[in-house]
Formats: structure tokens, C-alpha cells, sequence
């Protein structure tokens, strides 16, 4: 009789010995997620959001089709990208502000050309180099000549009165002619015409004390950058001039 009943155990006992190798193999499996996911460099909060993940599935919480991403979209960049794109943002905000204060200084300037009735002398236009004040030659100088005018000296100098900025910015002036070829005593081509031009100007403007000479340099392109065609009177009366450019703080 207790043969038969120990016989009887045995075969109701349920061999489980599969368990073993079943078990060594999830940890085994758990311990390679942890590994490769360790080795994509992600913070210290993230590895422990992924590692409850995986522990929730092995231990029977939920399957892995039906969980959810463990971290939030748009946190699965690595640092540099989060860097770059912090960097942007910031960027972006800083010319907006800076756009904005260029525009503070274009109303400022248009308000005194309209003031002295010179619309027809100078201009103001915002674009992508920065705020540009252009001024027709015929307003300061003579045919031929790089001497600012006497008459017009008393322009120059509240033109320089708008330069006044806090915190200052860097200020190009360049000359610019049409394409009429000039051989003088003084100048042997248009282009040494376009820089003395913008020399002149620009020493004038720097007899202000209020000015930093520091922020401030001169150019020539003579000829080579019209903005109209020189076929034409009208054409080559607008390519004689002196630009003021107003440059932005940052980059673009």
C-alpha cells in the first residue's frame, strides 16, 4: 500500500526543473537591453524609466506591445542634440530682439529724413547685412570730387548723431559711382574715387566725441556694386552714393 501511494506522488508532482534555464534566459536577455542601452550614453533618469520597463514585462505586467514609450517624444535626443537645439532656440530669440532694435533705430532716422525734407536724398531699408542708410552722392559731394560739401558738412554731422547707439554696434560706410570712367589729377579710377568718398564721410562723422572710431571702417567698391542700371541717367544718379550699414549683433 505505500508503494502504490508513493507511486502516486510521483506522478502528480509537475516537473519544473525548465523553469531554471527559462529564468537564467530573461535575466540573460535583461541584462543585454541594460547593456545596450547603457552604452547610448542617456542620463541616469531615463536608464531607470528603461530599466522598470523591462522589468514590468519580464515580470508579467505588461506586454510589450501594449506599453508605452517610457520616455516622453522628444527626449530620446542625445545631449549634443538637446545642446544644439537649446543653442537655436536661444539664437533666434537674440535676433528677433536685435531685429527689433534695429527697427527702433530705422523709425529713429526716417523720422529726421522727414523732418529735413531729404526723402528724395536718402533712404533707409532693413535687410539681412543689417540696417542700410543710403545717401546720394549729389548730397554731399561735388561731380568728380570726395570733399564733403560745406554746405552739407551741418548734414553729415547730425547723421552722425543718429549713429549714437547704446550699446554701440559696428558701422560700415561705403562709396559707391556709376560706371562713367574719371581719370583725374586725384583719382585715376572710380574705384580710389568710392573709397575717399567714404573716408571723408566717415571722418566727419567721427568728429562726434560720442563715437567709438573703433566701431567704425570704411570701404570702396567703386563701380562694381550698382543698384540700378547704368544705362540710364536715373540709373547712374543712384548708383552714386554712400551707404551707412548698420550691423546686427549676431549671426544669421
Amino acid at each position: 500500500m505505500s508503494k502504490r501511494k508513493k507511486k502516486y506522488d510521483q506522478e502528480d508532482h509537475i516537473d519544473e526543473t525548465w523553469l531554471i534555464p527559462y529564468s537564467d534566459l530573461l535575466t540573460l536577455l535583461l541584462a543585454l537591453f541594460i547593456v545596450l542601452f547603457s552604452m547610448s550614453s542617456v542620463d541616469a533618469q531615463k536608464f531607470r524609466i528603461f530599466s522598470k520597463a523591462f522589468n514590468d514585462i519580464f515580470t508579467g505586467g505588461t506586454g510589450v506591445t501594449e506599453f508605452q514609450s517610457p520616455m516622453p517624444e522628444g527626449q530620446m535626443e542625445s545631449p549634443d542634440e538637446r545642446k544644439k537645439d537649446k543653442e537655436k532656440a536661444e539664437n533666434q530669440s537674440a535676433q528677433n530682439v536685435d531685429k527689433q532694435e534695429l527697427q527702433k533705430i530705422q523709425n529713429k532716422i526716417t523720422a529726421y529724413i522727414k523732418e529735413t525734407h531729404l526723402t528724395d536724398k536718402l533712404n533707409t531699408s532693413l535687410t539681412d547685412e543689417g540696417l542700410l542708410v543710403t545717401i546720394r552722392d549729389n548730397v554731399l559731394f561735388d561731380s568728380g570730387s570726395a570733399e564733403v560739401r560745406k554746405e552739407d558738412v551741418k548734414i553729415a554731422k547730425e547723421i552722425s548723431d543718429l549713429l549714437v547707439i547704446d550699446p554701440p554696434r559696428n558701422i560700415i560706410i561705403s562709396g559707391h559711382t556709376d560706371n562713367v570712367p574719371i581719370h583725374t589729377a586725384k583719382f585715376e579710377s572710380n574705384w580710389e574715387l568710392s573709397v575717399m568718398r567714404a573716408v571723408n564721410f566717415m571722418k566727419i562723422i567721427l568728429e562726434n566725441d560720442k563715437l567709438d572710431p573703433r566701431w567704425f571702417s570704411a570701404k570702396g567698391y567703386g563701380e562694381y556694386k550698382p543698384v540700378a542700371s547704368n544705362a540710364t541717367k536715373e540709373g547712374r544718379a543712384k548708383n552714386r552714393r554712400v551707404e551707412i550699414l548698420i550691423l546686427p549683433r549676431t549671426g544669421g
